[in-house]
């Protein structure tokens, strides 16, 4: 037999002898959603997941994820897609395979509790426009934080999985805190309020793999449901810990395709089918198919994304996260938050203030939006901070967390703290106990006055609800109202090969090409200087036919310096003596951008406000005329999703306001004036 019959023979084999599993392991996909998101920073388009679509249909996976996270803020804020349109697009192509999403509780899709009249609108449409399994969490493990979302799930027959959030404060598994009997609590938990499938959620890769084995042991003896297993590769143990999660009996794991895994993401597919065959606990899916789907995903997807992906890293997996637990996600958004603000020098400082923060504010597990809330306030104390005063510029959304809206952290907050950021907290200075949402007054209507016409349906008025700021602007580009900028529109493959051929110019030193155009006829007016440098002369030929003077010769009557090639690219020769009839130089006209620097505050006298940090300006809380006191809050500025108010520098009055809300601004920016 010829070794291409053997190997057409092999391929013949690889189904017709392999046994059918007794338990095989459920699988469900995440590249959609989590892969993207953890790899380059949410922005994978719907036009880029169609062409792997039907494909992906027939592998045979548990469920497909495809919405929730961070996809509905990325959506509609940096992609001008309609988050809604996803859902109702992608089910036209998947015809057996479940869809999944990520809810965060009464946070939904964003880093606040909302109210319930937002939460039922939201699960509403969510649940009409064909999500079939809720992977629901709250960061703080409150499961109060459930009780409108969940009953909404079981009034459209869905399937609701109750996350347990992974977290640890001793580097393995136990303590006072995160120990087995607190993860088997919470399964039941769970289970008592109806979950159809209990999930652990590791999403800073930090279980280890002997840990995953006697937690999914426990569980599985502790409740009836079957039991998941979500765990980024982060750390690199993922792996390890899904194949003794197998071991130990669990029924779902979390993987993506390769193309979109390991790194923050998590493990790969393909081999776990392959580590899998032939046992009792073999996937059954198609390797082949598989590699057909990653090459199309490797051609026609990847390329266009490859800008978003961090390429400074020779290492796939990230040992750090074992020491500060920080999960991938919160670690990119600091350190390019500390970039913007040209302080990354204080990284290590950050890692080191960051667990004392988190048990300062207690003990929460780093997950979104915790990992934000801890992690940014983390940063304002590294950079804003003395030795004589922590806590000097507090978030919004530290002061609603010290005040409950959360929910109940796993230990008490630092009284402290706890007095420091509730001071003059508008809402009151006694933290709260009840359920968080119990404190919130209905949205739904008054957004429903604020958004207008604008609105056209439901769907849109939940978009506005969520984000009232974002949302705005992308009803406007919806609608034609305002056009989409450039940076919002999808990058094409010809795109990608174009600026890859400039790259390549780049690289080779030929970006700049050389003019074709014929050089003038000579005039009458030609004159000739000898231009001396560090000991070598040159013979330069200058003509000025119309008044300006024209470089028309160059004759080397020595060695040519190595910096001769700058000098003749600047507007003079620096050591050319001055002839008598020189020509006048040319004034040079200011750049447009130099122009627009003169704001209304370099007209309006007082106190500035600079930005602190880059962000976006979610709005003013004062007009120009109004008094303000010193420390009284002026505006609030986001700042990687955390709303930061900023005080008045000092009492005055409001003379200038220099942005609009939604506008984006740069560290220094002037925002107001007070005088």
């Amino acid at each position: 037999m010829s070794e291409h019959d053997q190997v057409k023979m092999t391929e013949m084999n690889y189904d017709k002898d392999r046994p059918k599993a007794e338990n095989p392991v459920k699988i469900e996909d995440l590249s959609l959603r989590d892969g993207h998101q953890s790899l380059f920073a949410t922005r994978g388009r719907t036009e880029d997941m169609i062409p792997v679509a039907e494909l992906m249909d027939e592998v045979g996976f548990w469920a497909v994820e495809t919405w929730g996270g961070a996809t509905f803020d990325t959506m509609h804020r940096f992609l001008n897609e309609d988050p809604w349109e996803r859902i109702r697009t992608l089910k036209r192509y998947f015809k057996k395979t479940p869809f999944s999403m990520l809810l965060r509780a009464q946070n939904l899709v964003g880093y606040r509790n909302y109210a319930d009249d937002v939460a039922n609108a939201f699960m509403d449409r969510a649940c009409e426009n064909g999500m079939d399994i809720f992977r629901t969490f709250d960061a703080l493990n409150d499961y109060r934080n459930f009780e409108t979302v969940v009953p909404k799930i079981k009034e459209y027959g869905r399937h609701f999985q109750g996350c347990i959030c992974y977290s640890l404060t001793e580097p393995r598994l136990g303590g006072e805190v995160y120990n087995l009997d607190y993860y088997v609590s919470k399964a039941k938990e769970l289970e008592a309020m109806g979950a159809d499938t209990v999930c652990v959620k590791d999403m800073a890769g930090l279980i280890a793999p002997y840990d995953a084995y006697n937690i999914i042991k426990a569980l599985k003896e502790a409740v009836k449901v079957p039991i998941h297993l979500h765990s980024h590769f982060t750390s690199g143990m993922s792996s390890m810990s899904h194949m003794k999660a197998i071991e130990a009996g669990v029924d779902i794991i979390d993987t993506c395709m390769t193309p979109y895994a390991f790194r923050t993401s998590h493990a790969a597919i393909e081999p776990l089918v392959m580590a899998l065959l032939g046992t009792n606990r073999d996937t059954g899916f198609d390797i082949k198919l598989l590699a057909k789907i990653n090459e199309i995903l490797e051609r026609e997807v990847m390329p266009k994304y490859k800008h978003l992906l961090d390429d400074s890293k020779v290492s796939t997996i990230d040992i750090n996260v074992l020491l500060h637990q920080t999960p991938g996600g919160m670690l990119s958004n600091l350190v390019n938050q500390l970039r913007e603000m040209d302080a990354l020098d204080k990284i290590n400082d950050v890692y080191r203030e960051l667990p004392r923060v988190r048990k300062e504010l207690g003990q929460v597990p780093l997950v979104t939006p915790t990992s934000q809330i801890v992690g940014i306030q983390t940063v304002n104390n590294v950079l804003f901070d003395d030795e004589n005063d922590r806590y000097k510029n507090i978030t919004n959304q530290v002061k609603d967390l010290v005040y409950g809206l959360y929910g109940k952290t796993a230990i008490p907050i630092d009284p402290e703290v706890q007095k420091k950021a509730l001071k003059g907290y508008s809402r009151g200075e006694e933290p709260i106990t009840c359920r968080p949402a119990e404190v919130l007054e209905p949205e739904l209507e008054k957004a429903k006055e604020e958004i207008g016409d604008l609105s056209k349906d439901t769907e849109d008025l939940v978009t506005y609800a969520l984000y009232p700021v974002t949302g705005k602007k992308f009803l406007k580009w919806k609608y034609g109202i305002e056009p989409a900028p450039k940076e919002v529109q999808p990058r094409t493959l010809e795109d990608v090969k174009k600026e890859d051929e400039l790259v390549k110019k780049a690289k080779a030193g030929e970006l700049v090409e050389k003019p074709t155009k014929a050089p003038p006829e000579k005039s009458e007016n030609l004159r000739t200087f000898n231009v001396f440098i560090d000991g070598e002369y040159y013979e330069v030929g200058v003509d000025e036919p119309e008044g300006s003077p024209v470089l028309r010769k160059i004759q080397q009557m020595g060695a040519m310096p190595a910096q001769m090639p700058m000098m003749m690219a600047a507007p003079s020769a620096p050591s050319a003596p001055a002839p008598a009839a020189a020509p006048k130089p040319a004034a040079a006209a200011a750049p447009a951008e130099e122009k627009k620097e003169a704001a209304p505050a370099a007209a309006a006298e007082g106190t500035p406000m600079p930005a602190p940090m880059p962000g976006m300006i979610v709005s003013y809380e004062k007009k120009v005329g109004d008094s303000v006191s010193e420390g009284e809050t002026v505006l609030v500025l986001e700042a990687m999703k955390m709303e930061n108010a900023l005080p008045a520098p000092a009492s005055g009055t409001v003379k200038a306001i220099n942005f609009s809300s939604g506008d984006s601004v740069k560290k220094g920016d002037v925002l107001a004036v007070i005088g």
